[in-house]
C-alpha cells in the first residue's frame, strides 16, 4: 500500500466513531462513548425539594455529588419502572459528572460517517436540538443524542443548581 493510500484509510478510521446503545422504552438510542465514565446499577437518591421530575435527586459517587437524570421522564415515556435491567449511564459534560437513568445498555457500536443521516426535524420525542443524527446499521436505527447539549441546555442548569445546593 502506498502512503498516501495508508493515510486515507487513517483518516478514514479517525471518522469512525463509538456510542454506546441504550434502551429507552421501545426505542434504542446511543450517546458518544467518549463521554461515558462508567456504567452502574441504579440505586436510591436523595431527592431534592422543588427539582422538576426527571431528576430524580443525587447521589454520591465516591465523593463527588451527582446529579442522577431519568432520561425516561425527560423524554416523556409511559411505564417508567426500575427493575434489574434499570441502570445508570454516568457521564462527563462539560467538567461535571452526570447520572442519565436509562432502561439497559446493549452494546457498544462503531459507525461510519455514511451510517449517520442528519436528524429529522420531527416524528421523534425528543427536541431535534439535542439529537446529532440517525445511526443506521443493517436493521437497526439509533437516535444519537448530543449529550452535551442535552445536559447543558438551560432548563438542565438546573442540575447544577440542584447539585450545589445538597451539598
Amino acid at each position: 500500500m502506498s502512503q498516501a493510500n495508508n493515510g486515507a484509510v487513517l483518516a478514514a478510521e479517525a471518522e469512525n466513531r463509538e456510542f454506546l446503545v441504550f434502551s429507552l422504552g421501545e426505542e434504542e438510542y446511543a450517546i458518544d462513548i467518549l463521554k461515558v465514565q462508567e456504567i452502574r446499577g441504579y440505586e436510591n437518591v436523595t431527592r431534592i425539594a422543588n427539582a422538576p421530575d426527571f431528576i430524580k435527586g443525587v447521589t454520591n459517587l465516591r465523593g463527588v455529588i451527582v446529579p442522577i437524570v431519568d432520561l425516561r421522564i425527560k423524554f416523556h415515556l409511559e411505564n417508567v419502572e426500575y427493575g434489574g435491567q434499570t441502570v445508570v449511564i454516568v457521564v462527563n459534560v462539560a467538567d461535571r459528572v452526570v447520572g442519565i437513568v436509562v432502561d439497559g445498555v446493549s452494546d457498544v457500536m462503531t459507525l461510519t460517517p455514511d451510517q449517520i443521516k442528519p436528524a429529522p426535524e420531527f416524528g421523534v420525542t425528543l427536541s431535534s436540538d439535542f439529537l446529532s443524527g440517525l445511526g443506521s446499521l443493517e436493521d437497526r436505527m439509533l437516535v444519537l443524542v448530543d449529550i452535551d447539549k442535552l445536559l447543558t441546555s438551560e432548563e438542565m442548569a438546573l442540575v447544577d443548581t440542584t447539585a450545589t445546593s445538597k451539598v
